[in-house]
């Protein structure tokens, strides 16, 4: 029998993270950081990667920044190389890189969409190969999927209007459970974090506009916090929640209960 601490203890684990290094997701990767993980940050931007690695250096674990379109496979590929060829292991994949397009869906443009749903959904797939490959040799790894609460229910247009967005996050809701079904016999754990409304540098600007509708649709009346996601990123992640797979947890100050 383990104690909790050791449960949700991460040393020598290795994250991988995608988009980690800014917003939500750089919030996530500090918990993980903070419970012992070794983590890897990727996106398109290196040189913010290497600045946020910077800061999770000072916890005390090791990083690696990579430039990586998540989007392109071969690109991932040489991700994953890199992070097996620094650290020897992979544990963890957070698929948290996204984006969205905020207008109304009868003036949704067609190419963003298909931006939107290429890194959103199809990006989480590519990912999940590259990396569930690697899990599926050493017959364990947790895969764990950012979506929204817009992907569970719908949202009311004057606080947030992204159909592409909210589409892209209910598929990825699904994808998330039919994942963990199927990848169950490899001893991997698929599980999914639909955060509420965070706010971060890229939706700053919305909540400064839309702050009362914002708030008004959660019943502890506030906005996700700095600390907020790290307790379910660590659950998640370590060895406590080797019995829990498929689930769709919102952490979204009860915003889905009412």
């Amino acid at each position: 029998m383990s104690s909790v601490r050791e449960l949700l203890n991460l040393e020598g684990h290795v994250s991988v993270i995608t988009g980690g290094a800014t917003g939500i997701g750089f919030q996530m990767a500090t918990g993980l950081a903070e419970a012992g993980s070794n983590i890897v940050l990727c996106s398109r931007k290196v040189e913010v990667c290497e600045a946020s690695c910077a800061q999770l250096e000072k916890l005390g674990v090791k990083t690696l920044a990579v430039s990586c379109d998540v989007t392109k496979p071969d690109q991932v590929e040489a991700m994953k190389d890199a992070t097996l060829k620094k650290f020897g292991r992979v544990d963890v994949l957070m698929n948290n890189a996204g984006r969205a397009w905020v207008a109304p869906p009868e003036d949704t443009p067609l190419d963003r969409w298909q931006q939107v749903l290429d890194l959103n959904v199809t990006a989480a797939l590519i990912c999940a190969q590259a990396i569930g490959r690697e899990f599926i040799r050493q017959k364990r790894g947790k895969i764990i999927n950012i979506a929204s609460i817009a992907g569970i229910v719908g949202r009311n247009p004057k606080a947030y209007s992204s159909i592409a967005y909210s589409t892209s996050k209910g598929a990825l809701v699904h994808f998330t459970r039919d994942l963990a079904v199927k990848w169950a016999q490899h001893n991997i754990q698929v599980n999914c974090i639909c955060p509420g409304f965070f706010v971060t540098p890229l939706n700053q600007k919305l909540f400064e506009r839309n702050r009362e509708n914002l708030e008004a649709e959660v019943p502890l009346h506030r906005t996700g916090g700095p600390d907020d996601l790290k307790g379910a990123a660590v659950l998640l992640a370590s060895r406590a929640s080797d019995f829990i797979t498929g689930v769709i947890l919102p952490v979204d100050g009860g915003t889905v209960a009412w």
